[in-house]
Order: structure tokens, then sequence, then C-alpha cells
């Protein structure tokens, strides 16, 4: 297991144990690490990666192997659809001498972001059960054995509804962030280079994704908080009543639940995907023969 999504793992954990937790649970980012570890032990901090383990762990002998998971399953579907749809509908609208208006960005990352919501909220429920499932009691435990076992159950217990429980408030934040993430990545991207003496290299691109990154982060925060509750709940809740329980115990401060872990984890997280992508564009082109005006950035 690479260093990243390791630790882009835990942080989530730690994000959905702040968003989820009780009145008398741990406060704040540390406060919920020291917690996790010292009741869950180290695997507590990936819940939501499934661990196949010697049941008699002595030092010597003790394995750890990562299995199919949900988050990777999640990334297959939601992560893959938006980009891969945003992309298309960028280039299809490029041409050597124009390029999209931010609004219409916005609007085809809106769209890209709606669409891998939808694709990605099976995975994404399995993910947020199993990350919550050790904030329970024993007795309380889903215990999904990998990302397939808990479609399967889900299925057969829940039905396939199931399935697409927080979809909505699910895609809205798929909305939200890939507009407030890709396509503000672009706008960022488009003001640096017209506006500083940068050009459009690794330090432009860190820029512009740092700033995508805290951009995102704040502008998803809200409906992050309400996509967590919706998906984690025992029973079926609507989004109107679950707002006015929250508001009602908790005041406005509950739209920036987990805001901190969700920084630390989607900051990086951003960056390295734009650099990735963007030297991924540059051989793509390269390669295949593209002058720079098409299939632009």
């Amino acid at each position: 297991m690479s260093p990243l999504p390791t630790l882009i793992e835990a942080l989530t954990e730690v994000q959905v144990r702040l968003q989820t937790r009780s009145s008398n649970g741990p406060r704040g980012m540390l406060n919920t690490f020291v917690h996790i570890l010292r009741h869950d032990s180290f695997l507590g901090l990936y819940s939501g990666v499934n661990f196949t383990h010697d049941p008699f762990p002595n030092p010597p002998k003790a394995k750890v192997v990562p299995q199919l998971s949900a988050s990777l399953l999640r990334q297959l579907t939601y992560s893959t659809t938006r980009f891969g749809v945003y992309e298309e509908l960028k280039s299809s609208t490029t041409t050597a001498r124009t390029s999209p208006s931010f609004p219409s960005l916005i609007a085809m990352a809106s769209t890209s972001g709606f669409l891998g919501g939808v694709a990605g909220n099976p995975a994404d429920v399995l993910n947020v059960r199993m990350q919550h499932d050790a904030a329970l009691p024993a007795a309380s435990r889903r215990n999904y054995k990998n990302a397939i076992d808990g479609l399967v159950r889900m299925t057969r217990e829940e039905g396939w509804r199931s399935l697409f429980r927080g979809v909505l408030p699910n895609s809205m934040r798929a909305v939200l962030m890939t507009a407030s993430q890709l396509a503000s990545y672009d706008g960022f991207k488009r003001l640096i280079l017209s506006h500083t003496p940068l050009d459009d290299n690794l330090s432009t691109h860190f820029s512009a994704s740092f700033l995508a990154g805290f951009v995102a982060t704040t502008i998803c925060s809200p409906v992050d908080v309400i996509k967590t509750r919706v998906m984690s709940a025992k029973e079926s809740k609507g989004v109107r009543a679950l707002l006015i329980n929250v508001y009602r115990a908790e005041g406005v401060a509950w739209m920036f639940r987990g805001w901190v872990p969700s920084f630390v984890r989607l900051g990086p997280h951003t960056i390295a995907t734009f650099l990735f992508l963007e030297q991924h564009k540059k051989l793509y082109r390269r390669f295949g023969g593209f002058t720079e005006g098409q299939h632009a950035l």
C-alpha cells in the first residue's frame, strides 16, 4: 500500500468519525486520532479498507494483505466517471483559438460531477458504513468482509434501493466537489498564467491545485457532513429532517465538522492528482501527435 492512499484513508476515517460523533465523543482531529488508536488499534484507521491477517498475530508471522476495498471501488467508479466526462466535454468545446469560459467550465464540471456521484454511490455507501462500523457497539456492526460482500448483503437484506441511499446529497456533493475542484483549478491556472510571470509548468500546476483544494474543501464541507450522516444512519431519514435535528443539536458549527482532516486529506490529494494529470496530458499530446491547441488544458 503506497503512502498517499494510506494517509488519505486514515484521514477519511477521522473525518467520518468527527462528522458522526456523538455529543460525548472526542473533539478535534488529534483527539480523534488518539481515540481511534487507543480503542481500535492502528487498523482502526483503515476501516474502509479490508484486511486479512493471521488469527494469531505473533510478530514474526503476522501478515496484513489488502483486499478489494470500498474505497478502491469508489475511486474506480466516481473518480473515473467525473474526470473522464469533464475532460471529454472540455476537449469537445476547445479549439486552437478558443476555450470554454469559466461559467461553461462550471457547467461541464457540474454535469460530470453529478454523473460521477450517481455511478459511485453504491461504493460510497459501503465506504462510509465500513468506516463508521468501528465506532458502533459490536452488536450493531455490519461487518462487511469486502466491497463485493457488502454490495451483495445490502441488496439481499435491504433491497437494491439501499445502494442509492443518500444519492441526492452525494450527487450534489459530487457536483460541488467537481465544480470547485476541476473548474476552479482551470480558472486559477488561467489567472496565474495571465497575471503572473509563471509559465505553464509545475509551479503553476502546484499553485492552482493547492488553491483548488482549499476551495473544494470549504464549499463541500456542509454537504459532506450531510452525506456522511445520511449514509451511516441505521434508518432512512429525509435530508430536511436531518438538517433540522443537526441544527437544533449543534447550531451552524455542524457545517464545518471535520474540515481540518478533510483539507489535510483533500489538499495533497488534489495537488498530486493535477500534477499527474498535467504530465499525462503532455505525454498524450506528445506521443499522439497533437498540437498545443488540441486537447488543451
